[in-house]
């Protein structure tokens, strides 16, 4: 199907826009070493271009005093705390405690004021507590940013929009291991859960709260 015929299939059934709330808070998942590691399995290059765009959004975000939240994954040695997800994707075994590979990118440059959630599994609201931290500081809205957008990005996106929140995912702050998943992803969670757009505009929406 060509880009112009899928267009077409998903016009004004598929084509909503959720929009931008009150009250944002920004939502980085999983930017830790080994997606930005040469040499680590889960090694992504597009990884790095989207930790590099999320600098900008944070500070402005910070500026604007936004709520800022951090995710990365961390296992018990044995893995049992993994569940099937580890049995599936066995690489995700080396992001346990006191290892490089689970920190969090330095450039993201976490401030004392702002939460890191670990988490076990693909979405960050799933065992954590996430939804209930967001309602509590009065959030409408969650601009999600991270890795990878095929699955923690996507499955996040989608326990979001299910836990009430209005979703926006700036296009540049999001990465994958290949284009394909990348692109497929952001076309289905701005066709049904959120609203992916430049990272310009939601700089401009930012910018004027």
């Amino acid at each position: 199907m060509t880009s112009d015929a899928l267009e077409s299939n998903y016009k004004n059934v598929f084509d909503g826009a959720s929009g931008f709330g009150k009250r944002p808070a920004i939502l980085v998942i999983d930017f830790v070493r080994a997606y930005t590691t040469q040499g680590s399995p889960l090694y992504a290059p597009a990884v790095i271009d989207a930790v590099r765009e999320t600098t900008g959004l944070l500070r402005a975000a910070r500026r604007a005093k936004l709520p800022i939240i951090f995710t990365r994954v961390e296992y018990h040695p044995s893995g049992i705390d993994g569940g099937i997800f580890v049995r599936k994707v066995p690489a995700l075994r080396m992001l346990i405690a006191g290892q490089p590979m689970g920190e969090l990118h330095p450039d993201l440059q976490v401030q004392p004021d702002e939460l890191v959630l670990v988490k076990n599994y693909a979405s960050a609201f799933f065992g954590t507590t996430l939804a209930a931290t967001l309602t509590a500081q009065g959030v409408d809205t969650v601009v999600i940013t991270g890795c990878s957008t095929s699955g923690c990005v996507r499955a996040s996106a989608v326990d979001a929009m299910q836990h009430g929140f209005r979703v926006v995912l700036p296009r540049e702050c999001v990465g994958d291991r290949h284009p394909a998943p990348h692109e497929a992803n952001l076309f289905d969670i701005n066709a049904k859960y959120g609203d992916v757009l430049p990272l310009a505009a939601v700089l401009q929406l930012i910018n004027q709260m």
